[in-house]
């Protein structure tokens, strides 16, 4: 298994990265938070997971280790398989979902593209005991957590990277404050992934 990579990142596209390692490109299959700390020219490191099938090998990368673990393990349940495993946590933060799945909260599990309720029924039942109560998490990468200093930053870092500039970028970020999208000081707690989304919609529009 390949644990984590570590090199200069290449490229970055909206479903993934490229890094290169010993002077080889690997491509690596991201959320969009994780991709909003990834820049061009820059070194990372990010925690992997290598899905193997007959016809395909697929990396896919995360900020965090905790954020690997619970893509694993939510590839042990029943239909869930490693694009809609991403997708779970490209919507959810691991601790949501831990707690989405403890509290039983199907609405939250819903939200997940490809996910009705009776597959939510079907996740709270098989994941209850295998992913741990809230505030059961895994030291991040330290490259990672230095990456990240605000929410702002790594949604803007995320749309420069995409090929927008950066002015629109924060014109964007702060038209979703206007409409209250998202809000508050940098302190508090930001879905990146939601707001990155959010952010690309209102770019294209544009």
């Amino acid at each position: 298994m390949i644990a984590h990579v570590r090199g200069t990142v290449a490229g970055v596209a909206p479903d993934g990265a490229v890094i290169e390692v010993g002077g080889v490109g690997m491509r690596v299959q991201c959320t969009p938070g994780t991709l909003a700390t990834l820049k061009p020219g820059e070194s990372a490191q990010i925690a992997t997971s290598l899905v193997v099938r007959e016809d395909s090998l697929t990396l896919y990368g995360f900020c965090t280790e905790d954020e690997r673990n619970v893509f694993e393990l939510l590839q042990t349940a029943s239909g869930i398989g490693p694009r809609l495993a991403l997708a779970m946590l490209a919507v959810h933060a691991p601790d949501a979902l831990r707690r989405a799945v403890a509290t039983e909260d199907l609405g939250a599990l819903t939200m997940v593209p490809g996910i009705g309720r009776k597959g939510a029924q079907r996740i709270v039942l098989e994941m209850k005991d295998r992913l741990g109560p809230p505030g059961d998490v895994g030291d991040p990468l330290p490259r990672a957590a230095q990456r990240a200093p605000s929410w702002r930053d790594q949604v803007q870092s995320g749309l420069v990277n995409l090929g927008w500039p950066a002015r629109d970028a924060d014109q964007a970020i702060a038209a979703l404050e206007e409409e209250g999208v998202i809000g508050g000081p940098d302190g508090e707690a930001v879905d990146v992934a939601t707001v990155l989304r959010a952010a690309l919609r209102k770019l294209s529009k544009q």
